[in-house]
């Protein structure tokens, strides 16, 4: 009897088991305080295109099969501990990055080895790769399958030609994601205690540079000489004596607060305080780097007293 219950029972198949608790219908598994412990997020289809057995080479579900993707990443002002968490993991599962001159060796470091690094930089006067000829590698590396970031200093929306590059990704149908960054005027404003925005004395905020791609200033002074609205000025050291003289012309006082920052947010900030009068000559004597942000407005001398005392008399009464 004990034999033929045996026979019986070596013939029954297994049943199937049930999923583990900590594990979902895809195999992925999960600590019990919720966080993911799978640490290879290439496999994710939401984040990365399919890797195929060849590394580097991918077929995207958001695009033509073998077309790879285009992340244009914003790197914030400088401190790498302001870089998004998305920004952080793409960089590391990038297969090629395509960096501005602002970002600094430590945020680059992020991405550890393995991605190819390809330097896309640009200054006053120098552009070391044409932007026509950096929509062209972003084109290349996507239509050879690869995951590609184009990180650039601060919003690659706010003054980083993002959206040109957009456009470009676009006409050629390669698949294009933004990935937001802390843009420098919100950075450099945190770092140096100026408020952008405050009842008291500024009810809006206008973010402009300190002249167009064919080298003009602006035209509509009006919008920029009012006494309850701050300014801020990207890429506005060259053009700061005429920009602070054309302000001056149309009905700001000389005594006007202003504060140019370099370096925001990093170790080596550096702050430049004065007036319309006088702070193209300071920031000059200062050797200040470029680029650096200029703030103009009441609110720069927000924590100076004296400096308020002596621009009260030319502002609008209190902001309700």
């Amino acid at each position: 009897m004990f034999r033929g219950l045996c026979r019986a029972l070596s013939g029954l198949k297994p049943l199937p088991q049930k999923p583990d608790a900590a594990t979902d219908a895809r195999g992925r598994g999960f600590s019990p305080d919720g966080a993911s412990r799978d640490t290879d997020l290439k496999a994710s289809p939401r984040h990365r295109a399919t890797v195929t057995p060849e590394r580097g080479r991918r077929f995207s579900p958001h695009g033509a099969p073998g077309l790879g993707r285009v992340y244009l990443v914003g790197a914030g002002p400088g401190d790498p501990e302001l870089l998004t968490r998305k920004a952080e993991r793409l960089l590391r599962e990038a297969d090629v990055i395509l960096h501005d001159r602002l970002v600094s060796p430590a945020i680059l470091a992020l991405a550890g080895p393995g991605p190819e690094r390809v330097y896309a930089g640009k200054k006053c006067g120098d552009h070391h790769v044409p932007q026509g000829r950096t929509e062209e590698l972003l084109i290349h590396y996507a239509r050879r399958g690869l995951s590609v970031v184009r990180l650039k200093g601060g919003d690659p929306f706010i003054f980083g030609r993002g959206g040109e590059e957009q456009d470009a990704l676009r006409a050629a149908g390669i698949p294009c994601e933004v990935v937001p960054g802390v843009t420098a005027a919100l950075g450099c404003a945190a770092a140096t205690g100026i408020p952008l925005t405050h009842r008291d004395y500024s009810r809006s905020v206008l973010f402009l540079t300190g002249h167009d791609r064919d080298g003009r200033s602006p035209d509509d002074w009006s919008t920029l000489t009012r006494r309850d609205r701050t300014l801020v000025v990207y890429m506005g050291l060259q053009p700061l004596a005429d920009f602070c003289a054309g302000l001056r012309a149309h009905g700001l006082s000389d005594d006007w607060p202003v504060a140019v920052i370099a370096e925001g947010t990093t170790d080596q900030q550096r702050i430049v305080r004065g007036t319309l009068w006088n702070i193209a000559d300071r920031a000059a004597g200062a050797g200040l780097p470029s680029p650096a942000l200029t703030l103009i407005g009441r609110v720069v001398a927000a924590g100076d007293d004296r400096a308020l005392e002596r621009t009260a008399a030319a502002v609008a009464p209190a902001i309700d």
